[in-house]
């Protein structure tokens, strides 16, 4: 279908990092911006396989970001328990089950390297 448009065509699929299926949209970088504006006039609202296709010029990568410096993990004292080792399995660097959201959780978890 876009080899009509520009044989030279070159196609990235977007795919889930975890599960490896595609996530409904690709990238697809032409020879030239004139064929490039045809494949987007051509395409734009195409039905394909009983889905509407939303064909537009992609925005340019941004910059990478800069490295993030290593730093000494922030410790929030609520979010340690100070009960006996045998209360919670634990020991003192315990996480009380209430207070924070589970991302929360995961990430004091992290920082704690468990």
């Amino acid at each position: 279908m876009l080899t009509d448009v520009d044989p030279a065509v070159r196609v990235r699929l977007g795919k889930d990092r975890v599960t490896g299926r595609p996530r409904g949209f690709a990238f697809a970088e032409f020879s030239d911006p004139a064929r490039a504006a045809d494949a987007i006039r051509r395409f734009d609202a195409f039905e394909l396989h009983g889905r509407r296709l939303r064909v537009n010029d992609a925005d340019d990568k941004p910059p990478p970001r800069a490295p993030r410096l290593p730093s000494a993990p922030a410790l929030d004292p609520r979010a340690f328990s100070a009960g006996p080792a045998g209360e919670n399995g634990f020991g003192d660097r315990g996480f009380r089950k209430k207070g924070g959201s589970r991302r929360g959780l995961r990430a004091r978890k992290r920082s704690l390297r468990y």
